[in-house]
């Protein structure tokens, strides 16, 4: 019986594992689903008057069809002038046409492990023409077009010994309808800033202006992504995380209200945006057949009467997924993190012990090693237990095969005897697996934070393993973790049972190496490591108890 438990263990074990390798989509998240999202809200300004505010459900203001004229009436167009934003942690190139974003290089993280390698590069505009961060303003009495020429009140902006924050102003001006300024702020050592988009009525009307916020990325259908994550549109409403694949992406609308943030994000990256009024906010995504894949925040509607001012407000994260400062938002930024639902709990605090350890060791694979070594400790007295357990039932095997033998056709008489047999030798068949249970969480996760911890990516170990986040490039390691795994088995009490379950035990290291061999290398190293503290000790409790 504790043979089949362990078993079934295994077997569950490496069927997960094979599952999340073959057959698991990236993110168990959920689905964004095509809705019509007809309400329509409208968002306060300051001073506006009484009779508009009194009842802002039923007041529709003059119809104003100013979008065509501003096409018609050459609004200002062209390539563009590019400013610079150097910070300590990226270099961002702000242009003036549209005020949107050309490029933004994160400069501690490189591309790949190769010399010279090129800084990780945030934007990817493919062949289009439309920056990150212009904004547009459909479904509104002026829509503003995305590539208008805005002035700039800097040439570039140096904020690397700043204090405090330093900002960026756009402007552009309709002379007689619509004024706009696109404010932007920079703070030292933060990958997030603020954007405010302040529209000035210029008119003798009162407008209604609803912002549409977009980021736009070329998704490359010929590169390949990591199995492991998703890449894509992704945002958190009503306190559910929301993923979309691009392959399946067509024109659709996340029916908010109440989007917290959305963007789009790569295994280690993301590109967020933060409204200050998700109550108000929509989220919508779509792919072009150019492959863009445009991902924008729709809301809240403003109602600007003439002479004053309507703002909307955000804040951008454009950096690494690093949990602490995701968290520092304070708008579940941190769930883009895919640490697992069910192991959450066990995987953040893991991921904190680790980054802890490599404070004082300066490598995350001791640092792994040491963490496997600490959870071995913890669950010592639990494996004596399963290992004793497991020794107690090799011995009662000759007896249980008497009572199999005589009670064979009385399944009901042959269980009574069997735990009487059990009881009288006071072995209980449940404590070999259950301390095995117990450990299990603990392994997956550990599993999903060294999974998706931006910080073994590119983290080198020794020798030949340079990225801990890839495989071992020889499989080295993979190839010795089922060395071990046989060894630990061939260790182990052996009690009796049928052929099948011995051939099928026969083949668990071999199963488990070629799900490994594709594997993350921190992933390998930590469970080669378990592999070789059970081995030592088995081998204490077989010295101690031969």
């Amino acid at each position: 019986m504790d043979k089949r438990t362990f078993l079934a263990i295994a077997l569950s074990l490496g069927l997960l594992m094979g599952y999340q390798y073959f057959f698991q989509q990236p993110h168990s998240r959920t689905p964004g689903e095509l809705v019509q999202n007809t309400g329509e809200t409208v968002g306060e300004t300051e001073n506006i008057p009484q009779e508009i505010a009194g009842d802002k459900s039923t007041y529709v203001p003059p119809a104003i069809d100013r979008q065509k004229s501003l096409t018609k009436k050459n609004v200002e167009s062209g390539t563009g002038k590019d400013i610079v934003v150097e910070g300590s942690l990226y270099t961002a190139t702000f242009n003036s046409r549209g005020a949107g974003l050309k490029s933004f290089k994160l400069k501690e993280y490189h591309k790949d492990m190769s010399n010279n390698s090129p800084l990780v590069e945030l934007v990817n505009m493919g062949e289009s023409t439309s920056y990150p961060l212009a904004i547009t303003f459909p479904e509104s009495s002026i829509d503003i077009p995305a590539d208008v020429i805005y002035e700039a009140n800097l040439d570039s902006v140096d904020f690397t010994d700043a204090v405090n924050g330093e900002s960026l102003i756009f402007s552009w001006s309709y002379p007689g309808e619509v004024r706009v300024d696109k404010i932007y702020t920079f703070y030292p050592d933060k990958y997030s800033f603020d954007l405010e988009v302040k529209l000035t009525n210029l008119s003798g009307d009162t407008i209604r202006e609803n912002a549409l916020l977009g980021w736009n990325r070329y998704a490359d259908p010929s590169e390949k992504t990591s199995r492991y994550s998703h890449e894509g549109p992704i945002s958190y409403v009503k306190n559910k995380t929301v993923s979309e694949k691009i392959k399946k992406l067509g024109a659709k609308k996340f029916n908010g209200p109440d989007v917290s943030w959305g963007g789009f994000e790569t295994k280690y990256f993301i590109a967020a945006m933060i409204p200050e009024q998700p109550s108000l906010t929509n989220f919508v995504v779509s792919k072009d057949s150019k492959d863009m894949v445009a991902t924008a925040l729709q809301g809240p509607k403003n109602i600007i009467p003439p002479g004053q001012s309507g703002s909307f407000r955000y804040v951008l994260y454009v950096g690494p997924k690093e949990y602490d400062r995701l968290q520092a938002q304070n708008v579940g930024l941190e769930n883009s993190v895919n640490l697992g639902s069910w192991v959450k709990w066990l995987s953040i605090p893991l991921l904190k012990a680790l980054r802890w350890i490599d404070k004082y060791v300066h490598n995350y694979g001791m640092a792994i090693i040491i963490l496997t070594i600490l959870v071995k400790i913890i669950f010592w007295p639990l494996g004596n237990i399963s290992y004793k357990s497991m020794r107690g039932m090799q011995k009662l095997q000759p007896q249980m095969k008497k009572l199999q033998e005589k009670y064979k056709d009385d399944k009901a008489r042959l269980q009574q005897e069997t735990m009487t047999l059990y009881r009288a030798n006071k072995v209980n068949p449940m404590s070999g697996c259950f301390p095995m249970i117990i450990q299990l969480p603990v392994f997956f996760g550990l599993y999903r934070a060294l999974l998706y911890s931006i910080e073994l990516r590119h983290a080198p170990f020794i020798f030949w393993i340079q990225d801990l986040s890839a495989k071992d490039p020889y499989y080295i390691t993979p190839i010795i973790m089922g060395a071990t795994m046989f060894l630990q088995q061939k260790m182990s009490p052996q009690p009796g049972g049928n052929e099948m379950q011995a051939k099928m035990m026969m083949w668990m290291p071999v199963i488990f190496t070629f799900l490994f061999l594709n594997f993350p290398s921190g992933l390998v190293i930590y469970w080669l490591f378990n592999n070789v503290l059970s081995i030592g000790q088995q081998y204490y409790i077989n010295k101690k108890n031969p």
